[in-house]
């Protein structure tokens, strides 16, 4: 089961039309996630992930392109899809009038469960997302983190096999991101859940997710496991401290021919970036004794995910800014209701 398609997408497109000029808000997109896998999807501001998401819940349709989400086609069953997904906006779901456990049973009636099942299925959701203490609170009454847990656990409500989180955790505390995240790696281990999220939080990304995806000006510019996009694309950063600048200019000829990595020389230190570094730093050190040369001090700091959209795009992700795709999107697209808009 874990390397059956759950999502398959060919080519998909949307432009968007603003003051009549065209936006290209996703271009090409196309890939298959496996049931089963964590696949965080990363870009800056406008980068058309929240627009994918949109397209692959069937919120906004396509300008060109295909995709099967759960078995079905986006364009031809939409219904089909929609009854097999959950889908976690970015707004707060829930009627901020209603208590917890009254929004879990509405939300069952509105996927036409059974009272019974409905209950169930409730109560089921505030024991595994440990809503337990507040349920029978008003949404109004909860904190950001609480609320985000009711969120996914309305998108839970009818035990669907894959569920959309868009930026889950932003703007809550550590502290319940933290706790956010453990009930979302639950979601897997109890209920089989396959989830594809958005997050501007990279560590979250390189710490959870198995696949990691990133987009930039609508188009998918990496897609592989965040330990391999670092190794290859980014590498640990090796640097060296010397007792003078003339010193570290005679390092840097003696570190070149150990390592094809551009080498850099910056007053008394000499930096470069290089996969294993971990490997490579004692050797560095051993060969610049045998040279006579002394060095007083090394580092070696492991990539993050920011260091790979720097060396994909030239830039940081914490750095890029607002782009226009996904204001597009969010200017065209139905806006999300109390129902996540993916019932009707």
């Amino acid at each position: 089961m874990a390397t059956e398609p759950i999502i398959e997408t060919e080519g998909l497109t949307k432009v968007f039309t603003v003051k009549k000029t065209s936006v290209d808000a996703v271009t090409d997109l196309s890939f298959t996630a496996a049931r089963g896998e964590l696949v965080a999807f990363l870009g800056p501001n406008g980068a058309g992930k929240s627009t994918s998401l949109r397209m692959l819940t069937t919120l906004i349709p396509p300008t060109s392109g295909t995709a099967r989400v759960v078995g079905h086609d986006i364009r031809t069953d939409a219904a089909g899809v929609r009854a097999r997904i959950g889908y976690v906006g970015q707004l707060t779901s829930g009627s901020f009038s209603q208590r917890v456990r009254d929004e879990l049973l509405s939300q069952g009636a509105f996927y036409g469960m059974s009272k019974r099942d409905s209950a169930r299925r409730a109560d089921e959701l505030i024991d595994s997302l440990d809503l337990g203490s507040f349920a029978a609170r008003t949404v109004q009454q909860l904190s950001g983190g609480q609320k985000r847990r009711l969120d996914i656990a309305l998108g839970l409500m009818h035990a669907p096999p894959l569920i959309f989180l868009d930026e889950p955790s932003t703007g809550l505390d550590p502290q319940s991101r933290a706790n956010l995240w453990e009930h979302i790696l639950d979601l897997r281990t109890q209920h089989g859940t396959t989830v594809f999220l958005t997050t501007h939080y990279l560590e979250e990304a390189d710490r959870y997710a198995e696949r990691v995806m990133v987009m930039d000006k609508g188009r998918i510019i990496a897609d592989d496991d965040a330990a391999a996009l670092k190794a290859t694309l980014a590498g640990d950063v090796l640097t060296f401290g010397f007792a003078d600048d003339a010193v570290a200019a005679s390092a840097r000829a003696v570190i070149s021919r150990l390592s094809p990595a551009e080498v850099t020389v910056d007053a008394d230190s000499v930096s470069l970036a290089v996969p294993n570094g971990d490997l490579l730093l004692p050797v560095i050190v051993h060969e610049l004794d045998a040279a006579g040369i002394q060095v007083r001090r090394a580092t070696g700091v492991p990539p993050t995910l920011d260091d790979v959209f720097l060396a994909l795009t030239g830039r940081t992700l914490r750095d890029a800014g607002e782009g226009a795709a996904d204001a597009a999107s969010d200017s065209e697209a139905p806006s999300e209701t109390t129902r996540t808009g993916i019932l009707s």
